[in-house]
């Protein structure tokens, strides 16, 4: 019996590839979908602000700890600091640029080249977003009393980060992939 769940578990290679396929482009059509609600924008502004490669893309990135909301929080004074420093177009246009990179990772069944373009783009948006964990302070748990704070302790945004991991090498399954197919045409 264990013979014969661990060949069927060897034929789910195809199967597996192909619902990881379509995993990562749900996440990145939700997600970059998301970017367009100012709830979302305004959660990627410490990563934004804090990274020397992408901070010059708002207007005032050092002074964003003052304008912070919470999740579903709407605090006008902040909607309009948010509104002015670019916020809401910056993330606007990363949303349009990660559902543009779910489209072209999902289209490996028509044309695999476009495919293996979207999950190069996929790999290095990913790598991007993991750089966010060694420059942005809000990745860490703060130093407020308890022991537990610094690094290994990943903060809510941390947490939320170091998951890019799975998108990295996921999509260098897919590149792998969608490559193989491409050649075999």
């Amino acid at each position: 019996m264990a013979t014969t769940l661990l060949g069927r578990a060897a034929n789910l290679e195809r199967f597996g590839l192909n619902l990881l396929r379509c995993a990562l482009v749900l996440v990145l059509l939700w997600i970059g979908g998301l970017k367009f609600a100012n709830y979302e924008a305004d959660s990627i502004v410490p990563l934004v602000a804090n990274s020397p490669l992408m901070k010059f893309l708002y207007r005032d990135p050092a002074s964003y700890r003052s304008h912070m909301n919470k999740e579903g929080e709407l605090k006008p004074a902040n909607r309009r600091w948010h509104e002015n420093n670019g916020t809401y177009t910056f993330s606007h246009l990363l949303g349009a640029v990660i559902v543009g990179i779910g489209l072209l990772v999902a289209c490996a069944p028509i044309a695999p080249r476009v495919s293996a373009i979207g999950s190069a783009l996929l790999f290095f948006m990913s790598l991007t977003t993991l750089s966010f964990l060694i420059t942005t302070p809000e990745a860490w748990v703060p130093a407020l009393g308890d022991t537990a704070h610094g690094f290994p302790y990943l903060s809510g945004v941390g947490r939320l980060v170091i998951k890019d991991a799975i998108m990295l090498a996921a999509s260098l399954v897919t590149l792998s992939d969608s490559a193989r197919r491409a050649l075999s045409k």
